[in-house]
């Protein structure tokens, strides 16, 4: 099998035979409540609140120490809660041991049996489970089918196999037992970058044939945005903001939360007396006087302004836009099939602009240039 290939479609009653409890619903599957976690003074989790709903797949994203490791070992079990719930529908299950719960993991080193064959490794949940040796075949073999290997890779010792191999044989042993719920600590992070990318939409499609609710740890914001229905925030063991990938990218709620989701131009703003942004820091020239209630603030008012590189324009002779800044172009860099500027602003702020490859700017470093965007592709963070 090529590494890009994608999962075979399935129909309803093929998906109901082999996940037979997976069909989506409205509830809420998972629900944490007031959830901490203090190591000695340390507050790994502080009073974290989440539900996710069955069928979803949300990916937790932050820096490092954030509380993602933290979190998704108490939701597996393997890490004790300091304070709160976690309900699993209707039925508490922070004290449940591990090996109870109806959830599986899959790690980050994958923690597969080198010695073994794929098929053994597919078992071995099923085996701990007591269940016959032909039952746990005859579930092996469709897991294989379903993770499109070849059925010969029953027999296959799993040093043996790639590392796109490795990791779907992990995925299958996850499934093996038909869990209700399937938790990802970085499982990708260490393949190179092609194999990556394919993985990332073969896990995507995974998730849609078999309805599960999967629950995603990541540093990669590019495997975030592919992947999620919503994408969870942390900082300093808290959420910082839960929402789906285009609200959080174009609508982040905190300066962080903006700038951790990728290059962004931030300026500080405050209202004037016609409730118009003025720049605090940096010259910004509102042409539209008459802007939306979002761009709107309080006279006095402090906030950040912000816009993507992507929607600001070199603006060239009468043009003009919503807002205009003022700089000198001091770089250009290729970056595939974009190409990213940067701009010195009068005040020595740094701006970025980036361009598809095709629509490159024609100016040269040095020049006097102006930047311009429409209110639309901005965004007003309140509390500046």
């Amino acid at each position: 099998m090529s590494e890009g290939r994608f999962l075979p479609a399935l129909g309803l009653f093929d998906l109901v035979e082999i996940f037979p409890d997976s069909l989506m619903s409205p509830e809420p599957i998972l629900r944490l409540e007031g959830v901490s976690k203090h190591f000695g003074e340390f507050t790994a989790l502080d009073n974290i609140n989440l539900e996710i709903d069955e069928g979803e797949f949300l990916t937790i994203v932050g820096p490092s120490g954030s509380g993602k490791t933290t979190l998704i070992r108490i939701l597996v079990g393997i890490e004790e809660l300091s304070e709160g719930k976690i309900w699993l529908r209707n039925n508490r299950i922070e004290e449940m041991p591990a090996n109870q719960r109806p959830t599986c993991m899959v790690f980050q080193s994958l923690a597969l049996f080198p010695h073994k064959s794929v098929g053994e490794n597919i078992e071995f949940p099923l085996k701990l489970r007591k269940q016959k040796p032909d039952q746990r075949k005859s579930r092996a073999l469709e897991l294989l089918d379903l993770l499109h290997l070849p059925q010969s890779f029953y027999d296959k010792r799993i040093n043996e196999c790639s590392g796109g191999e490795r990791q779907r044989v992990a995925l299958a042993r996850a499934l093996a037992f038909d869990p209700e719920i399937l938790f990802f600590d970085e499982p990708l992070s260490a393949l190179d970058f092609r194999l990556r990318k394919n993985l990332e939409k073969e896990l995507k499609d995974l998730h849609q044939r078999t309805g599960k609710t999967f629950v995603y740890i990541t540093h990669s914001l590019e495997e975030a945005m592919v992947m999620s229905d919503r994408i969870a925030i942390m900082r300093s063991g808290r959420f910082e903001q839960i929402a789906i990938a285009d609200e959080i990218y174009a609508r982040p709620v905190s300066r962080f939360v903006a700038e951790f989701m990728g290059e962004v131009n931030l300026f500080s703003v405050s209202g004037d007396a016609g409730g118009n942004p003025v720049g605090t820091e940096i010259e910004i020239q509102v042409r539209n006087t008459s802007l939306g209630s979002s761009m709107k603030l309080s006279k006095g008012a402090s906030a950040t302004l912000m816009v993507r590189p992507e929607t600001v324009h070199f603006l060239t002779g009468d043009e003009t836009a919503d807002f205009v800044v003022g700089g000198v172009l001091k770089a250009e860099y290729a970056l595939g099939s974009r190409t990213q500027y940067k701009v010195e602003a009068d005040n020595g702020d740094e701006l970025a602009v980036e361009k598809l490859r095709e629509d490159r700017f024609l100016g040269q470093v040095g020049d006097r240039v102006r930047l311009g965007w429409n209110a639309e592709h901005a965004h007003m963070i309140s509390g500046g």
